[in-house]
């Protein structure tokens, strides 16, 4: 199927949805309304602190690392023990999440990682970095913390093999390409500016969340102040968590 019909599926789909869509039923309103809800809760507490950050970081991939050095290391020709190795567990250093690590996963496979490699990065990267695996130990306990490091590490190795296979012919014709592209100039940019660049921005993702934890005083009508811990904040509205017992108090 070509792009044009694949557009005209779409735009049939929605007109159908639109056309048909009981909007008199409360169900489907209530429904739609906390749809636009959740979706106005990510864009106000994580578009702006994640996912333009990790657009740029990806950007910075693209534009400062080497090519030379994905290829050996990621590339379709290289070693594959080394490959998976190397990508299953690149993302402890990064504080990222599933939606964060999806722009650096597109950098890397556009410099020319292999898929397999790329797809063991996109697996682990958020579940093996160093503040979410500590985290684990430290509250679940020591033997949680270390199977969910090295499940996260075989699964995304298996993942990534599974990937590999299942595209093997895309991946070869890939491969084959690269042989017959010249070779890369070499960077001009200094190597040290390069990483410097990449932590500042980076560490920008690590701490963009900081300014706010979700830590809020809620005041009563009578005057009483008690700590709460914010979950879910919309335009219009706040749910939250109180931090202490209120016992038979109530708050109002």
């Amino acid at each position: 199927m070509n792009r044009e019909w694949k557009v005209f599926a779409a735009l049939v789909t929605i007109f159908v949805v639109a056309y048909a869509l009981p909007l008199g039923n409360p169900k489907i309103q209530k429904a739609i309304q906390e749809a636009f809800r959740l979706l106005q809760w990510y864009a106000r507490n994580h578009t702006l602190a994640c996912v333009v950050p990790a657009l740029f970081i990806a950007g910075a991939i693209i534009t400062f690392l080497s090519k030379n050095s994905v290829m050996r290391y990621l590339g379709p020709k290289a070693n594959p023990v080394l490959a998976y190795a190397v990508a299953s567990v690149a993302g402890c250093v990064l504080a990222v999440c599933s939606c964060s690590v999806l722009p650096m996963f597109a950098g890397i496979y556009k410099l020319g990682a292999g898929l397999g490699p790329a797809s063991a990065f996109l697996y682990s990267g958020p579940a093996i970095n160093i503040l979410a695996i500590f985290l684990s130990a430290r509250v679940l306990g020591f033997s949680i913390g270390a199977g969910r490091f090295i499940g996260a590490v075989v699964f995304a190795v298996v993942i990534g093999l599974i990937m590999a296979m299942v595209f093997r012919r895309g991946e070869r014709a890939k491969a084959e390409a690269a042989l017959q592209m010249p070779e890369p100039e070499k960077p001009r940019r200094h190597i040290g500016k390069t990483a410097i660049f990449l932590a500042c921005m980076i560490l920008f993702l690590v701490f963009s969340d900081w300014f706010n934890p979700g830590n809020v005083v809620v005041k009563t009508n009578d005057g009483r102040q008690f700590k709460a811990v914010v979950i879910h904040e919309t335009k219009d509205a706040i749910r939250f968590q109180l931090e202490q017992d209120l016992g038979s108090d109530k708050v109002g």
